[in-house]
Formats: C-alpha cells, sequence, structure tokens
C-alpha cells in the first residue's frame, strides 16, 4: 500500500494499471468510515500476493484527484485496470463485501488455466476432465488432433463442448474432410455449384451450410455467400 498525491498518479496508479489492478481509496483523516474500511482493504488486498495493489488518496491534500473522480462522499472506492475505471463503490462496506470486490479484479490463473497454457494433449484432456464443458480447452484439443490427422477423435471432443463460431468452423471443416482437404478444395466454387440446388435438396443446403461455417464469419465471402442462400431460399 502507498500514498497517491496529485503528482505521482499518473506514474503510480494509471502507469501502474496497465500491469496489474490498483485499487484507489479515497479517504480523509477525520472520516470514520474510511478508518473503518482502510484496514480490511488492506487486509483483503494482502490475500492477492500482489495480484492487485492499494493506493490510499488524501482528497483533502489532493483536491486534483477528488475533481477527477468526481467525489462526493467518502470514502470512495476504485479499480483501475488498463488506465481505465472498471469498478467502485462508496461508503465502508463489510469485509465479506470487499472481498467481492476484489475477486473480479484477482487475476490468479486457475488449474484449468494453467493446464491450457501448457497446450499439450495431455494437459488439455486434464483440463475437460475436470470441466467437459470448457471451450478454450475442447477447441484446442480438437486443433491439436487434427494437425495429426486424428479428425474422428478431434470431432468427438468438438461435439461435447458448448458451440461458438469457432467449434462450429472446426466441425464444419472436420465434417468436409479435414483442413487438408478443405485446403485442396475450391469452395467458392462448390457454393456457387450447391446454390442452384439448396431449395430443393436439403443435403445441398446442409454442405453449403457447412462450408460457410468452414470458412468461418471472418471471411469477407462468408456473408456474400450468407446473402446468397438467402436470396435463393426466399
Amino acid at each position: 500500500m502507498i500514498d497517491v498525491t496529485d503528482a505521482t498518479f499518473e506514474k503510480e496508479v494509471l502507469e501502474r494499471s496497465t500491469q496489474v489492478p490498483v485499487v484507489i481509496d479515497l479517504w480523509a483523516p477525520w472520516c470514520g468510515p474510511c478508518r473503518t474500511l482502510g484496514p480490511i482493504l488492506e487486509k483483503v488486498i494482502d490475500q492477492t500476493k500482489g495480484r492487485v495493489e492499494l493506493v490510499k488518496v488524501n482528497v483533502d491534500e489532493n483536491p486534483a484527484i477528488s475533481n477527477a473522480f468526481k467525489v462526493q462522499s467518502i470514502p470512495s472506492v476504485f479499480a483501475i485496470k488498463d488506465r481505465k475505471v472498471v469498478d467502485s463503490f462508496t461508503g465502508a462496506l463489510p469485509e465479506h463485501a470487499v472481498s467481492q470486490f476484489i475477486a473480479t479484479l484477482d487475476t490468479e490463473p486457475s488449474e484449468i488455466d494453467n493446464l491450457i497454457a501448457l497446450g499439450d494433449e495431455a494437459s488439455l484432456r486434464k483440463a475437460l476432465e475436470i470441466d467437459s464443458q470448457n471451450t478454450q480447452a475442447g477447441i484446442l484439443l480438437a486443433q491439436l488432433l487434427m494437425e495429426k490427422g486424428q479428425d474422428e477423435q478431434a470431432l468427438e471432443v468438438i461435439s461435447k463442448v458448448p458451440q461458438t463460431p469457432e467449434s462450429k468452423r472446426i466441425t464444419a471443416i472436420l465434417k468436409l474432410g479435414g483442413s487438408q482437404a478443405i485446403k485442396n478444395q475450391n469452395l467458392e466454387s462448390q457454393l456457387d455449384d450447391l446454390l442452384t440446388k439448396v431449395k430443393q435438396d436439403p443435403s445441398a443446403r446442409q454442405q453449403y451450410l457447412d462450408i460457410l461455417d468452414a470458412m468461418g464469419p471472418e471471411n469477407p465471402k462468408t456473408s456474400y455467400y450468407r446473402r446468397q442462400l438467402t436470396s435463393q431460399l426466399f
């Protein structure tokens, strides 16, 4: 915990907040609730072991900071991350409420986060054992298995996690024969051919949709071909 002044605010709060969340306690010596809240903030933030930092600002001695935050009553607490206010509260909250406030800022990685960061097959499978619905682990494992040519296993993995645009893209690639097969195909030519059949042939329509999913939403051609499909169907 450090005391911050108008002169040191830029360095000690704004610059520091690009590296770690900074909690600002705006207080004054005459404020009774401030004296109650201060030790609670220090205790809870100490428990983060440096993942969140606390600074204190005496509003009587540092009017520029007080004016910048438009402080009308104290204690006022602001959480700063990447030079922006991400949360705040006013008044002397009890310890459990302060703990909840700080918990949203505490960036301690979970066991699953650590396993995903490792990124190997065994670690990703372990992450899915802990949380079978972890989409990030499922996507990464499916991609890894695809690279190894184990498409059936990849499809089994990706089918068990919640759908996102990326998981849909991987599923579609696998249904179309895998990433290598996709690279060797002229997808736009296939879409043009299928477009004449989508209204009458459900299987052609599904293949058309699979190709669009495989191309992904970021591909500029995807939106064009979706509009073409809509025009053809309606």
